[in-house]
């Protein structure tokens, strides 16, 4: 079954160590500005989630809670034929994502999906 969202064994490892911290946590994909694009790591909860909002998917990490990923709306649109993969590397991050402290940022690596894929998530595609 094709996913949106995955993350790399680095990202699952800071995950783990985030949680032992601040508890169960989740994604916001932010569309930019002050914090550029980049993939938002928050307390459960603490990042309130709208209507427009697009869940898109649960990150399974051993020895922690499923981890939520959401992603605005409209930003959504530009990124649905888009598999993201969350990483982390070494470099300061924004000052309101979890790992900020850690000295590390969160990224996303993406790729297009394949049209299976895409099919699968996105429905068939009408011209």
């Amino acid at each position: 079954m094709a996913e949106r969202v995955g993350l790399t064994p680095a990202a699952a490892d800071l995950l783990r160590r985030l949680v032992s911290l601040h508890g169960p946590v989740m994604f916001h994909q932010s569309g930019g500005c002050c914090d550029g694009s980049a993939p938002m790591c928050y307390p459960a909860g603490e990042f309130r989630t709208g209507m427009s909002d697009v869940h898109l998917g649960d990150l399974v990490v051993e020895g922690i809670e499923d981890v939520p990923v959401w992603m605005s709306g409209p930003q959504f649109e530009y990124w649905k034929h888009t598999h993201l993969t969350i990483d982390v590397v070494p470099g300061r991050g924004s000052g309101f994502s979890l790992e900020a402290p850690e000295g590390v940022r969160f990224l996303v690596r993406s790729r297009l999906f394949s049209d299976e894929e895409s099919a699968e998530l996105n429905g068939p595609a009408t011209r």
